[in-house]
């Protein structure tokens, strides 16, 4: 009896955790399905088509960049030996570190009309105007493009890399007996097998580029994500930025549901234990040097040269970058980032442990129904908190007004809506970490502590939390990291005279400042290295 009663208690505790997190989503779905809303009218016959397009080609460039960077890259560190392929193996990930409308403010000031490389330009050739020479404009789609694919390709890099090593290289020696070279091989075997993995890094590159509102509204290309921040911010109109949202996660779904009907019939097999550590091929001579330029080239343009500008800003501007407002955003950052990775990782706890006892399927729903939050654009994501929020701040105030008190803005208007952002949208992360943990765990150890007479709360208590430190402590870093980075969230939910790091070097870019945040923007690149380590590490043990 007491059994039924834990398993009742934990069931309840998840279920509460999934609808909880979930419940934005749906308030988002419900207003986007409400009366016409004169401001999306109006969009709808003027400019939201355009915005549309422009959100598809950004997708798709971003998409066709990334893999004509990152399935080469892929392809010569998993099977290829040349010189420094130990080296840019982890190297290659460093991009994910730095935020796309920091490179994009960097490669502006380099390459606009009145940067250092247009200048030496008119100084060797001797042109005196626009008009006697032609330079690409970084500041449109084309740039805009580039700039997310440079930051965002790690993603299918590492993916790629990782499906290439798990894979038989029997399968490759195999077309090799049959006359083809290493490159038909790669379209013939490798590509075909990692077809899934490939995909999942698009979709997520997908999710990131669409999400993506600093460097598009930088380089003033219109697209949903800046829509839905226009919208509200400039019409105030919640229910016409609710409607935009739903055609960007209109537009998600559809994505991957074709792709995944494209591949029903499709199945691979493999026998295969462990990762392959070793190399297929050995590249000699022009071919090395070739695969070591172009690795080097890739990891200069995305990530060098930006840290190399950030840090020179650093030291020339000190004085005004390394000041108190640094230290209190810093402060801010920090604390935001510490409130969030604490719930996210003792909702996870619960839930998860919930899912262990249970030992069905349909326990799995509370998790699932939780980590669709990390699926939101930023902007996406701060509409659906605010309506509920909205709704309740009313609620509340309405049910306290003949009592002559009136808190306003108690949820909508205070940290506490950053915060609920926040872990919907990070809870994913924590969940995925502490559910990997939790399967490393004997059931006999549950089995042990239960006839000791410990209860279910005691056993994850004194048995699983103490061997679950690292997973813990790992999924802890990933969502504090996640939390110091994120921006367009921040920028609509954040109260008045509330900075983070990154709204503050938002707002200096926006002013075409950045020197003067430098230190700031360094501080966001610093601590996003921080899981690449780790995974760096992982992926080393696994090998």
């Amino acid at each position: 009896m007491r059994f039924k009663f834990s398993l009742s208690r934990w069931q309840f505790f998840a279920w509460v955790i999934g609808l909880l997190l979930i419940t934005p989503l749906c308030f988002l779905l419900f207003e986007s399905l409400q009366g016409d809303s004169e401001v999306f009218s109006h969009l709808w016959d003027t400019v939201l088509w355009d915005y549309t397009r422009n959100t598809l080609l950004l997708i798709l460039g971003v998409g066709v960049v990334s893999c004509l960077i990152a399935l080469p890259l892929g392809w010569l560190t998993a099977y290829c030996d040349f010189p420094g392929r130990r080296q840019f193996e982890w190297a290659l990930m460093l991009p994910l570190a730095m935020p796309t409308y920091i490179i994009a403010y960097v490669y502006t000031d380099l390459f606009d009309y009145a940067g250092p490389v247009q200048i030496a330009l008119r100084n060797w050739f001797g042109w005196q105007a626009p008009s006697d020479y032609w330079f690409f404009d970084i500041r449109t789609l084309p740039g805009a493009i580039m700039m997310i694919a440079l930051v965002l390709y790690p993603y299918l890099y590492l993916i790629f890399k990782t499906a290439l090593r798990e894979q038989s290289f029997k399968l490759v020696q195999a077309s090799q007996l049959m006359g083809h070279s290493p490159r038909h091989s790669f379209y013939k075997v490798s590509l075909p097998l990692s077809r899934g993995a490939i995909v999942a890094g698009l979709a997520l590159i997908s999710m990131e580029a669409m999400a993506d509102f600093a460097t598009v509204n930088y380089f003033a290309v219109s697209t949903l994500t800046t829509a839905v921040y226009d919208t509200w911010l400039g019409y105030y109109s919640l229910t016409a930025a609710a409607k935009i949202s739903a055609i960007m996660l209109l537009i998600l779904f559809l994505a991957l549901t074709m792709e995944r009907y494209s591949r029903r019939n499709q199945a691979v097999f493999e026998r295969q234990s462990g990762v392959n550590s070793d190399t297929l091929y050995t590249l000699t001579g022009k071919s090395a040097w070739l695969a070591t330029a172009f690795c080097f080239v890739v990891l200069f343009f995305a990530f060098v040269l930006p840290v190399a500008v950030l840090v020179g800003y650093a030291i020339s501007y000190a004085e005004q970058a390394w000041n108190s407002a640094f230290f209190f955003y810093a402060w801010q950052s920090f604390k935001v980032a510490i409130i969030v990775s604490v719930v996210t990782i003792a909702l996870s706890l619960l839930v998860v442990f919930y899912q262990r006892i249970a030992k069905q399927a349909y326990p799995l729903i509370p998790g699932r129904l939780a980590s669709i939050g990390y699926a939101l654009p930023g902007t996406v994501l701060a509409i659906a908190v605010l309506l509920p929020l909205t709704l309740l701040d009313d609620k509340l105030n309405t049910w306290l007004e003949p009592a002559g008190f009136s808190p306003g803005l108690l949820l909508s208007g205070t940290l506490f809506a950053i915060i609920f952002a926040y872990v919907v949208r990070f809870y994913a992360i924590a969940h995925g970490a502490v559910e990997a943990s939790f399967m490393r765990i004997s059931p006999s150890l549950d089995m042990a502590s239960q006839s000791m007479g410990k209860s279910q709360a005691q056993t994850l208590r004194k048995v699983h939390i103490p061997l679950l430190r690292r997973g813990i402590l790992t999924a802890a870093l990933l969502v504090f990291i996640e939390c110091m980075k994120e921006l367009p969230a921040a920028l609509l939910l954040r109260p008045f005279n509330f900075e983070t790091l990154a709204t503050h070097v938002f707002q200096y870019v926006s002013d075409e400042q950045l020197e003067l945040a430098s230190i700031s923007a360094l501080a966001i690149v610093l601590v996003g290295l921080v899981p690449l380590y780790f995974v760096n590490r992982s992926m080393e043990q696994r090998s």
